[in-house]
């Protein structure tokens, strides 16, 4: 009975072992009006995934109208505190009429995931968003289903992550908003990984297996380079960063490069502001206005 009873033992201990090391797929619901909480079931994760949608006042009025999406990615360390003013963010500008009407879907990126299928196939994150989430939203929700439908935006990890997704899946994506991105180099050693080698490593080892090539086959300044044709002329482009973002250098530095693809798209440097989401977004003034209408065909 007790050579049973310590079997018992270890084994409940491997499993919480197991469980706290596991990706934190679903995540508490984020309170904030006209925001649900939403999970769906991964194959891919082989596990429940969480998301959030945001949806204007006018989905719940309007029955057959449908809307254009958003797709919004947090940056590392997880997204859920920024949601809620996100959410308030383009509600405000939905009702005073700066923005068309649209959904705007927050996916549940984890805190390092880079926006890209890890290399031990632990955490397939660009697989769930692409193959998985991007079908179930719309088959749950009233989207214009087409790329002309789609826009892919993200800040710092997700700027990195929305410049990857947005030029990898052009048929998807009829535009990309790269805000303040990193780590937007080929030797993962911009300021940020300078000023904390320890999640550098943590980054490199847990996301990319330790592997600097399999990091540059991944980065966005790659995968450019191999879909500048399919991108060029077809996607709408933007890049912002603050003037006193340390990923200015960089996201300046892609901004070139974009240049030499000849990929078209706009930079813009936002002065006196720093790694700030919504900072950076207000201080681009109607500018970004012009981006959502446009990207929307709302002009």
């Amino acid at each position: 009975m007790n050579t049973i009873f310590v079997l018992l033992l270890a084994v409940a201990f491997a499993f919480s072992i197991a469980q706290a090391q596991s990706p934190a797929f679903v995540t508490p619901p984020a309170r904030a009006p006209r925001v649900e909480f939403h999970t769906f079931d991964s194959k891919a994760a082989k596990a429940k995934v969480s998301y959030h949608l945001y949806t204007p006042e006018i989905y719940d009025t309007e029955k057959e109208r449908r809307f254009p999406v958003l797709y919004w990615l947090h940056g590392s360390g997880g997204g859920l505190q920024g949601i809620a003013p996100v959410a308030a963010w383009f509600d405000a500008a939905i009702r005073e009429g700066k923005i068309p009407p649209m959904l705007v879907v927050f996916p549940n990126g984890l805190a390092s995931s880079m926006w890209c299928d890890s290399k031990d196939g632990a955490v397939p994150m660009e697989t769930i968003v692409i193959k998985e989430l991007l079908p179930h939203i719309d088959a749950t929700a009233r989207t214009i289903a087409t790329r002309e439908g789609r826009v892919v935006e993200g800040f710092s990890m997700g700027g990195y992550g929305g410049a990857r997704l947005g030029f990898k899946y052009p048929q998807l994506f009829g535009a990309v908003s790269i805000l303040a991105g990193r780590p937007l180099d080929l030797d993962f050693a911009g300021p940020r990984a300078t000023g904390n080698p320890a999640e550098r490593e943590r980054i490199l080892k847990g996301t990319f297996g330790g592997d600097l090539d399999y990091y540059r086959s991944q980065n966005p300044i790659t995968v450019a380079e191999q879909q500048a044709d399919a991108v060029r002329g077809k996607v709408r482009v933007r890049i912002a960063v603050g003037a006193r973002d340390n990923t200015g250098p960089l996201n300046r530095a892609y901004s070139e490069h974009l240049k030499k693809l000849n990929i078209a798209h706009t930079f813009t440097i936002v002065p006196g502001v720093g790694h700030d989401t919504l900072a950076l977004l207000t201080g681009l003034g109607e500018a970004n206005w012009e981006f959502y209408r446009t990207a929307f065909g709302k002009n």
